[in-house]
């Protein structure tokens, strides 16, 4: 049982949160892009919010800065937080604008007051979850796309609540964060999507 909700961590990786929000926002719109758009958006976002973090965690673990991908102490976080952030920025300001598509710039808007606010609790010695927050920021982009663009897409987000639950359980039995943390981190991300909602619906 404990390799398969480690399995389920890594799966649910909030490494891959703005990324999976992405391929989400493409699969589900009924707008047309063309293929430059789209490329201009996937390829870099990828780039910067996956393969970048992952080269710096590798740099921070070599120079001893971080002992786990988990990042099991709060000053541990502390650095992948404000790469993370400076990361977000980036794509908030360089990227989206570039190919500018009003729902993917509001949604890395939530994503990055959502880290912004995780790192925030860091000073008040407060370790949320990560994980949840990156599935409440799917989950509540999800809804916000169904009433956006009048169109059901129920079996989605059934399968992101469940999802939700099943990495809640995860961490919980890994013991990585307690009832607390979990909930917080997945109030943190959910609202922060749902407060840029009435900028663009």
């Amino acid at each position: 049982m404990k390799n398969f909700f480690k399995i389920v961590s890594s799966i649910f990786h909030p490494l891959f949160t703005p990324i999976l929000g992405v391929l989400c926002y493409f699969k589900i719109t009924p707008k047309y892009y063309t293929l430059n758009v789209l490329s201009g958006n996937i390829l870099p976002i990828f780039i910067l919010t996956v393969i970048v973090p992952i080269v710096c965690f590798l740099i921070l673990r070599n120079i001893g800065l971080v002992t786990s991908y988990d990042l099991p102490t709060i000053k541990e976080r502390k650095y992948p937080y404000y790469i993370n952030l400076a990361l977000l920025l980036m794509v908030v300001y360089k990227v989206i604008p570039n190919n500018y598509t009003e729902e993917l710039f509001f949604f890395f808007l939530g994503l990055l007051t959502a880290t912004f606010s995780s790192a925030v609790l860091l000073f008040f010695k407060f370790k949320s979850s990560m994980h949840l927050m990156g599935m409440g920021t799917l989950v509540m982009f999800l809804i916000n796309l169904s009433i956006h663009f009048e169109i059901n897409i129920i079996f989605a987000i059934a399968i992101g609540i469940l999802s939700t639950g099943l990495v809640a359980s995860a961490r919980l039995y890994l013991k990585a964060h307690t009832t607390a943390e979990i909930i917080i981190g997945f109030l943190i991300g959910a609202i922060s999507q749902l407060i840029t909602i009435k900028y663009w619906l």
